[in-house]
């Protein structure tokens, strides 16, 4: 009798036992179904808006002296084919050395040092070209004189036949008319002789003169050819032209021009001499958003190596013209923007954080933009935590906020996250649809 008791009471122990574990699973599901509904919510705000566009970008200085490369003669370029002189060709120049960016120098200090090596040899040519064209000159001189020499000679040998044709004739008077016209005809054609060497030596001396005045010309050529080179040459070692701190100059790829860089002769700026009083920040902006930034308009600056500072600043030059950056598939505006007042502490190529303020609105209803919803009929709403399905009228937004206009109250709890049960909300503000719809008909047009 013991022993039915004992196992009837173990058998109500498990059942109890399994019921037991049965309702607290119940209820572990119905907690972690409750724990896995997220309701999270965002207070509409009122207070000043902003809209603005940001974009990093650098320091650059606005105004700088250039350090310019090796300049070649103003009317000596592009000598080739005239003359015979092709030292003075354009070419890409390299840099051999340059100081350290960031020098402090002083007027006339060193920068840098250019390649010689090709104008070096056009120099040692030039000098042996015009070498040659002085023994030229030289030679033709002394030709020149012998030649003349002798045509003078010949004319004065001619004069004294001349002479004796004419002696001849006196004595002939007496002679049978046959002597007398004879010697006449003799006496005419030593005239004639005469004239003509007179004449073939003043075309030779125009001849020689017009020869060696050419040759005047090579030598002249080649001696301003030499002295080019030689103060072309003298500007490879590149001085300061004024106090400052050496800032590398880039190239339109954004590459900095050191020592082994190029140069090409229609951008011979090494480095510039920055003025650090005035500095600009330069930043580039998407085609999209380009045509909201106006000139004048405020900025606010931060610099990444100062992060504890914040500047203020005001866009003062926007490019007409896009640009295709690398890495960036959007065209790309340079815009400027001057910073307001100077700090010893800026310096160029600094990183800077620039947000440029479009426009204000004071005491406006704003809420984030992942809190507005629309149907297929494209009225926004929004789902209100008291359970209400609430049609806006939205303004203009920014890129985390949107401005309700209509609709929505200061303080109201809105859903970040549409809920589980929207058939449950309730819709309100149907009469401002006629509104929204409008106000889109407007903004169409």
């Amino acid at each position: 009798m013991t022993f039915k008791m004992t196992k009837t009471l173990k058998r109500i122990a498990i059942t109890a036992g399994v019921v037991l574990t049965v309702i607290a699973l119940i209820a572990f599901n119905k907690l972690a179904s409750t724990r896995g509904k997220i309701e999270v919510y965002a207070e509409a705000k009122k207070d000043m808006f902003e809209i603005s566009v940001s974009n990093t970008g650098e320091l650059i200085a606005e105004r700088s002296v250039e350090i310019m490369g090796p300049q070649m003669a103003q009317g000596r370029r592009n000598m080739g084919g005239q003359g015979g002189h092709n030292n003075m060709r354009m070419v890409d120049l390299k840099i051999q050395d340059i100081v350290p960016e960031g020098t402090l120098v002083n007027e006339g200090d060193y920068i840098a040092q250019i390649d010689r090596t090709q104008y070096d040899n056009s120099l040692k040519d030039a000098r042996e070209s015009l070498k040659k064209e002085l023994e030229t000159l030289e030679m033709k001189l002394l030709d020149s004189a012998v030649v003349l020499t002798n045509l003078r000679d010949d004319i004065k040998n001619q004069t004294y036949t001349v002479e004796e044709s004419r002696i001849t004739l006196d004595q002939s008077k007496f002679e049978p008319p046959a002597t007398i016209r004879k010697a006449q005809i003799d006496l005419d054609k030593q005239i004639r002789t005469l004239e003509q060497k007179r004449k073939a030596y003043y075309l030779r001396v125009a001849q020689i003169h017009a020869d060696v005045e050419h040759q005047k010309l090579h030598v002249s050529m080649g001696e301003t050819t030499v002295q080019d080179l030689e103060d072309y040459l003298a500007q490879f070692t590149v001085k300061a032209p004024a106090n400052g701190m050496v800032i590398y100059k880039k190239d339109r790829l954004g590459t900095k021009r050191k020592a082994g860089s190029s140069i090409n002769p229609w951008d011979l700026v090494i480095a510039t001499l920055p003025d650090l009083s005035s500095m600009i920040s330069k930043i580039y902006v998407n085609e999209i958003e380009i045509s909201r930034v106006k000139k004048d308009q405020k900025t606010q600056i931060t610099i990444d190596a100062f992060p504890e500072k914040s500047f203020t600043g005001s866009v003062f030059s926007i490019a007409n013209i896009g640009e295709q950056l690398p890495n960036s598939d959007a065209k790309m505006f340079e815009v400027l923007i001057k910073i307001e007042g100077s700090d010893p502490a800026l310096r160029p190529s600094m990183t800077t954080g620039n947000k440029i303020v479009i426009e204000t609105f004071n005491d406006v209803v704003s809420v984030p933009s992942e809190c507005v919803n629309a149907g297929t009929d494209s009225i926004p709403f929004v789902y209100l935590k008291n359970h209400t399905k609430q049609i806006v009228v939205l303004g203009k937004s920014n890129e985390k906020y949107v401005i309700v206009e209509k609709g929505l109250k200061s303080g109201s709890q809105v859903f970040i996250i549409p809920p589980e049960d929207p058939e449950n909300f309730k819709l309100t503000g149907k009469e401002l649809i006629p509104e929204i719809r409008q106000k889109a008909i407007s903004l169409n047009y």
